[in-house]
């Protein structure tokens, strides 16, 4: 098992992504805390997983709820080997010069994630090591038709933030990288991507001709989580059929 009584922390899992990471995780010998702010579908995935799993509730973008969530994490497993930053809203939005839609991609997608690193990495410090996965996207390396600037401005964000992080922190022994998704099954935020013609172009432009499984970004996670990417820090890893290679 390749996260043996580590302690992992995962956002935005109550579906999707994070979902399928938190199992992935608990099923390689991990504690996972799940988090989300739909309690009533993280508490049933935490009941579901088992023993090793615990649902906390958590706004990434409130100082406050991360403070909470160390704490409790602390509380409950004594420590924080892992954190997969993977909370986020969609960036399909068809007004794509909306400025409310701005700032919140900018307050949750590249805020938020900040915020966890912030919360987390003293106690790693502490501890001597940890690894830390945050979910950017392919929006982070490229621009695309359907997405608003403001998704691609706070992946970017994201992508950028990790590398400085990385660095910052490479001789507390905190390895920090990012995990770049394609096309996904729709998120329940999205707007443009879950229209099917939509969809079906975006599938075009994929060259290997599918959506990916939210399973394949679960599995890069548990790699970068993991002692096998011991030697492995501020790197981005497209999960994408070969998108970005184009």
């Amino acid at each position: 098992m390749r996260l043996m009584n580590k302690v992992a922390i995962v956002t935005g899992a109550s579906s999707g992504m994070g979902a399928a990471t938190a199992n992935l995780f608990a099923a390689e010998g991990a504690k996972v805390v799940l988090t989300d702010i739909l309690e009533a579908e993280g508490t049933a995935l935490a009941v579901e997983i088992g023993e090793n799993a615990h649902f906390q509730r958590l706004d990434v973008t409130s100082e406050e709820d991360w403070e909470t969530l160390v704490a409790e994490t602390l509380s409950a497993f004594g420590r924080i080997d892992v954190l997969i930053n993977n909370a986020g809203v969609s960036g399909s939005h068809p007004d794509v010069l909306n400025t409310d839609t701005w700032d919140e991609q900018m307050n949750v997608n590249a805020r938020g994630v900040f915020l966890g690193m912030r919360a987390v990495i003293p106690k790693m410090k502490e501890a001597g090591s940890g690894s830390i996965v945050n979910i950017s996207s392919i929006s982070g390396l490229t621009g695309q038709k359907f997405v608003h600037m403001g998704y691609n401005a706070a992946k970017g964000a994201v992508r950028l933030a990790t590398k400085a992080a990385s660095v910052q922190f490479a001789r507390d022994n905190i390895r920090v990288n990012s995990v770049h998704p394609g096309l996904m099954p729709a998120m329940r935020t999205s707007m443009m991507s879950a229209d099917p013609e939509v969809r079906r172009k975006m599938i075009n432009a994929v060259p290997m001709g599918r959506e990916g499984r939210v399973e394949e970004v679960a599995h890069a996670n548990l790699f970068l989580a993991s002692d096998d990417a011991s030697y492995i820090t501020g790197i981005e890893v497209p999960v994408d059929g070969g998108f970005v290679a184009q």
